[in-house]
């Protein structure tokens, strides 16, 4: 593989060029220094042409002071165009007036002109023009009207540098607009970016908080009832017990781990990051209720709804977590909990009721239910969260959660009834 040579990393002169055009001449680097070489050029093409053309005009002492005095101005062009331009005529004027040489102070003239137009309103530019017009032919009309004449008829070099500064002018502000659009389309992406790693944070945090939450409210409540059993009738120890209690603890932090390695996938993923891994859904409930039963809950479960998208599910999922590991951690000892997830008109409807005694309302607050919410809304979802009313005690979560519909082929054959599962109630 060849290095890469100064000469070919260099931009070309027509690049350099392009870029010279677009570049605005208010902010452009090194300005002032470019400005005073170009004022040094001018002034030696002046003299060259006031010493070689039109010997019969050559300035005295006091024209060539005039023509020197003309071009000092240019150097601040950038600064303050209008006095630039004023201050040019001011010398060059009287110079005319002296009738020396007429073309050695043009370029320094037409410069003026131009930066005044290219960085100045279009209707001062025009106002400008025609008043140093004006002045230059009234000026010329005193001393020499064949002269007058001639300046006439090359006045339309003056307004063709006019409007050449105008039109640059209006080249350069379509390029800076098409720049600062491409950077504000280069910044939405960097928030859209932005956006989308908050919102995966958010998922993941969430999930965190729903298994942690879960799994570690289940590992208590299988530890008390090991340490129920060691402690009630040491000396009748019921070994089956203990072993089972122990058991379950095992089971659920194997349950955990496998979830916890699966949530946190995505953050290890590089060459994938939108990846998610295997959502949970409706299929995983049986499994929330067996771990909420084995806690000391009884647990009633209905599911009539069968294919669902897999974020509604994933939501379903999270929903029922929460809401048995609340009624297993504040709804006291065995609480009857009933779970019922239907579909039906292009929504998911979920409840999650128990008869227990609440959530502590001394105690401090936690995230589940901001979670249960957001989980909803996730979907563009529903959710209620709050005591049962009619005297019935306990708490109830219900969800709506919208499904869409989609309309069967007509040759398609009748559907069965969408039910994964028979109510279940631990006795």
């Amino acid at each position: 593989m060849q290095a890469t040579t100064p000469a070919a990393s260099r931009p070309r002169v027509g690049e350099r060029i392009m870029a010279a055009i677009n570049r605005d001449p208010l902010t452009a680097p090194h300005r002032d220094r470019n400005d005073a070489v170009l004022a040094a050029v001018l002034l030696f093409g002046a003299v060259c042409l006031a010493l070689f053309t039109d010997e019969g005009r050559r300035p005295d002492a006091v024209g060539w002071a005039l023509l020197v005095a003309a071009h000092v101005p240019v150097v601040w062009r950038r600064r303050h165009p209008l006095l630039v331009l004023a201050a040019v005529f001011a010398f060059v004027g009287p110079y005319h007036a002296m009738d020396h040489n007429h073309a050695a102070p043009g370029a320094a003239s037409y410069v003026a002109l131009y930066t005044l137009a290219v960085t100045g309103r279009p209707l001062r530019t025009i106002l400008t023009g025609v008043a140093v017009l004006t002045a230059s032919v009234s000026v010329m009309l005193t001393v020499n009207t064949h002269q007058a004449v001639e300046l006439i008829r090359i006045s339309g070099w003056v307004v063709a540098i006019l409007f050449a500064g105008v039109d640059v002018r209006y080249y350069r502000q379509y390029v800076a607009s098409i720049v600062e659009r491409a950077e504000r389309a280069e910044r939405t992406r960097e928030e859209e970016a932005r956006r989308r790693v908050a919102e995966e944070r958010l998922r993941v945090a969430r999930d965190l908080h729903d298994l942690l939450a879960h799994s570690i409210t289940l590992i208590g409540v299988q530890t008390s009832v090991a340490a129920h059993v060691l402690t009630a009738d040491p000396e009748r120890l019921d070994r089956a017990a203990v072993a089972k209690a122990l058991d379950d603890i095992a089971e659920t932090c194997r349950s955990a781990r496998g979830e916890l390695r699966t949530t946190l996938e995505v953050l290890r993923e590089k060459d994938a990051p939108d990846a998610r891994g295997p959502l949970p859904g409706l299929h995983g409930l049986p499994d929330l209720a067996r771990a909420a039963r084995l806690a000391g809950a009884r647990v009633d479960l209905s599911v009539r709804a069968d294919d669902v998208p897999p974020a509604v599910g994933a939501a379903t999922y999270r929903i029922v977590q929460e809401a048995l590991t609340n009624a297993v951690r504040h709804a006291g000892p065995e609480p009857s909990v009933r779970v019922e997830v239907r579909a039906g008109r292009g929504a998911l409807r979920l409840s999650v009721t128990d008869d227990g005694t609440g959530p502590d309302p001394d105690g401090t607050p936690g995230f589940g239910l901001v979670g249960m919410r957001e989980r909803a809304r996730s979907v563009g979802g529903t959710l209620d969260a709050g005591p049962r009313g009619g005297g019935a005690g306990g708490f109830g979560v219900r969800a709506v959660l919208p499904v869409p519909t989609a309309s069967p082929a007509p040759s398609a054959p009748a559907a069965a009834p969408l039910t994964t599962a028979t109510p279940q109630r631990d006795g």
